[in-house]
This record gives C-alpha cells, sequence and structure tokens, in this order.
C-alpha cells in the first residue's frame, strides 16, 4: 500500500532529563507526571498515546548543564548541514549569560529532541511511488498533516509529503468543476515531484535532526527553514521517529515555565515587544471561492486566511488544513464553491478563532496560544476587526532565539 506506521525505537541513545534547577534533585518524577497530566500531543498528528520513559534513577544534575557551552550545542547537532546552519547565528555574550532573559534558551538546550518524543506514536511513511491521490486520502484516514517520503531506489528518506502538496497540486491544474484533476487522479508522488519544474526550488532536501540534538537546534532549525514539521530520524538506524511540531515544542516548554524563573520580557505586551505581523495582512471574505483562497496560500506562502466580513470584523478563520477536507469529502473537483460553503463541512473538532489584543502581555498570550492548541492567535482592535497575526514561530523566536541573540542575517532570503 506504501504505508508505514511502525516507527522502531532508537535502541543507542541514551535519554537524559537534565533540566538544571535545583527542585528536580528532589522531584525527579515530576517530568513524567506532568506529561502524563498534560492534555494530548498536537492534534493534527493525532497520536494515539503520549507517554514518555522514565529513567530507572534520577541522573545527576549540575550547573554545568544548565549554561553549557554554545560549542557543546553544536556538537550535538546532526550533521554538517545543520552545524553549517547554526554557524551562521550571531551571538551576544551578555544576553546569552543573562540569568534571566535566557532561562528558556538554556532549558531547550539542556533537552534532547529524544525527551520530547512519545514511547508510543502514529508515524505513516509514503513511499514515492504511490499515487498522489492515494496519499491523500490517507492523510486523511490516519489524522495527519503531513507525512515523510521514503524512496525505494536510494533507500533513504528524501522530503516530506504535506498539506501544502495539496494546495499546489490544485492551484496548478484546477481549471473549473466541468474539467477532472487528471494529474491529481493519475500522478504518482515521484511524477508529481520529478515532472513539476516550476516546483523544483521548493523540493529542497529533506531538512531533519537527530534524537540526539537539542530542542534549542529543532526550535531554529524549524524558525531558520520556515518549516512547520521537522522529522526526527535516528542517525544510526536511519528510521524515522517522530515528526517534531512549533506547537509540540511550546507545549513542553510551556509546561515547565512555572518552575523557571519568570523573564521580565514576559511580562511586556506585544505592543511593547513589537512580535507578530502587522502590514499587509492577508484575509479574505465569507463570499470569497476557494480557489481564491489557495491561490493566496500559494503566492503569499502563509497558512491561514482570517475571515472578515463587510463591516471588517473577524467571523472564521480559513487554514491550509481546512483544505485537507476537500480531500476527505471529495469535493475538489469544484474549487469555485465560497469558502463559508466549505467550512460548513468542516470537523466538529475546529477551535474557532482565537483572538487577542496588543496590550495584552507575552505570558498571557503564549497561555492562550498552549491552551487552545491552535497555531496562531488574530490580534484584534476594540471593534474586533483584525490588525495582526501572531504565530507560534512568532512565540518561539521571542522566548528562545531572540534572548540567544540570534539573529538572521540580513543577507539571508526566504
Amino acid at each position: 500500500s506504501g504505508l508505514s506506521s511502525s516507527p522502531s525505537t532508537p535502541t543507542q541513545v541514551t535519554k537524559q532529563h537534565t533540566f538544571p534547577l535545583e527542585s528536580y534533585k528532589h522531584e525527579p518524577e515530576r517530568l513524567e507526571n506532568r506529561i502524563y497530566a498534560s492534555s494530548p500531543p498536537d492534534t493534527g498528528q493525532r497520536f494515539g498515546l503520549s507517554s514518555f520513559q522514565s529513567p530507572s534513577r534520577p541522573l545527576p544534575v549540575s550547573p554545568s548543564h544548565y549554561s553549557y557551552s554554545y560549542g557543546a550545542a553544536l556538537a550535538a547537532a546532526p550533521g554538517p548541514a545543520e552545524a553549517g546552519m547554526l554557524e551562521k547565528l550571531e551571538f551576544e555574550e551578555e544576553a546569552v549569560e543573562d540569568s534571566e532573559s535566557g532561562v528558556y534558551m538554556r532549558f531547550m538546550r539542556s533537552h534532547k529532541c529524544y525527551d520530547i518524543v512519545p514511547t508510543s506514536s502514529k508515524l505513516v511513511v509514503f513511499d514515492t511511488t504511490l499515487q498522489v491521490k492515494k496519499a491523500f486520502f490517507a492523510l486523511v484516514a490516519n489524522g495527519v498533516r503531513a507525512a515523510p517520503l521514503w524512496e525505494s531506489k536510494k533507500q533513504s528518506f528524501v522530503g516530506m509529503l504535506t498539506i501544502t502538496d495539496f494546495i499546489n497540486i490544485l492551484h496548478r491544474y484546477y481549471k473549473s468543476p466541468m474539467v477532472q484533476i487528471y494529474e491529481l487522479e493519475e500522478h504518482k508522488i515521484e511524477t508529481w515531484r520529478d515532472t513539476e519544474l516550476y516546483l523544483q526550488e521548493t523540493f529542497k532536501p529533506l531538512v531533519n535532526i537527530s534524537p540526539d540534538a537539542s530542542l534549542f537546534d529543532a526550535v531554529y532549525s524549524l524558525i531558520k527553514n520556515k518549516i512547520h514539521r521537522l522529522p526526527v530520524i535516528d542517525p544510526i538506524s536511519g528510521n524515522a521517529l517522530y515528526i517534531l511540531t512549533h506547537k509540540r515544542i511550546l507545549k513542553f516548554l510551556q509546561l515547565f515555565m512555572s518552575d523557571m524563573p519568570k523573564p521580565a520580557f514576559m511580562k511586556q505586551n506585544l505592543d511593547e515587544l513589537g512580535i507578530g505581523t502587522y502590514h499587509n495582512i492577508a484575509f479574505i471574505h465569507p463570499d470569497t471561492p476557494i480557489i481564491k483562497a489557495l491561490n493566496i496560500f500559494v503566492e503569499r506562502r502563509i497558512s491561514a486566511l482570517p475571515v472578515v466580513d463587510e463591516s471588517g470584523k473577524v467571523v472564521d478563520i480559513y487554514s491550509k488544513f481546512d483544505v485537507i477536507n476537500l480531500a476527505a469529502e471529495k469535493t475538489y473537483n469544484n474549487l469555485d464553491i465560497t469558502v463559508t460553503q466549505a467550512l460548513q463541512h468542516r470537523s466538529q473538532y475546529f477551535e474557532g478563532v482565537v483572538k487577542c489584543n496588543k496590550l495584552e502581555i507575552l505570558e498571557a498570550i503564549v497561555d492562550r496560544i498552549v491552551r487552545a492548541e491552535v497555531h496562531r492567535l488574530v490580534v484584534v482592535n476594540e471593534a474586533d476587526s483584525i490588525v495582526g497575526i501572531i504565530s507560534l514561530s512568532d512565540i518561539l523566536q521571542a522566548l528562545i532565539l531572540t534572548p540567544a541573540g540570534a539573529k538572521q542575517r540580513e543577507t539571508e532570503t526566504e
């Protein structure tokens, strides 16, 4: 069938919990208890069980773990590609050593990607010879948003199939409700990837990370590469173990925030911090045709579109994930229907439009986005009109990378 859902667990990776707050010397079980007590991980992934292996004996905790050098972080990087990428970071010594503002950064450096991988989870893998149409139906059937692609000839993972691919196909080939999308019906994944020259630059080498790399490296890789899914691949066995997301990482961090010193910036509001996007915000109306929304997704390279009524009030949101409903309902051959019509078929699990305003402090913003399990907040004014968008990437950048003094060079482009 081209499907696989039985990732193996690495046997040669030593799992360590080395968060160096003194309280953890006396309460080593709290990490496990809190993960068990938390809500299920990333709802987009629909994992069957969220559980972590507990070390048989508490490991000694040393202050050195709390502020180990950037060189050590690089040493944990999975390979030359990631190491080269991380070397582009510019670090300010004062920022790194600031015990308050850098507390979340140090927390992420002292935990490995393996610490966040559930003992049991669902991972769907597609062979590149699988038909595109069947692959998207399989995403729907398994309740996942993306799947690693395995190429048998190379005996390696070569990329990811995501909802963005589905959108690109519809955007590229849709003509009218009267014309069937032949390419979606007949193409194999490898055909789609190999023959579409205009998309070649979007098929970059697979970005992945080792389970032994730090979560700081994972956050930087996600944001630097402007991706939403980061496969964790065991360098020894070559097995894909898990797919890391912004949502999963922020949830993990937020579980421990109450035990850490609170940086001053957590009490500052969005306006003071300048977090989010407030210019040239893309939006649609309830009567916007779906094909137009898909065109905006492709042209603007964004992941969601607020739906605004005639008075300018935000009434809904149409995200890339909603597009998969077109595959679930097999209605992708009529993209002239309106957004409102399409959203009538939305899953009952829709979390709604979660909003905030620019005067709310970052602490409240983090709590809201984690509790709501959404990927973004719509920033509105007193009239409930849209003024901006704040994403999980914006928040992770503010909590972890900015305090570390990490900046992308101005010459770097998307």
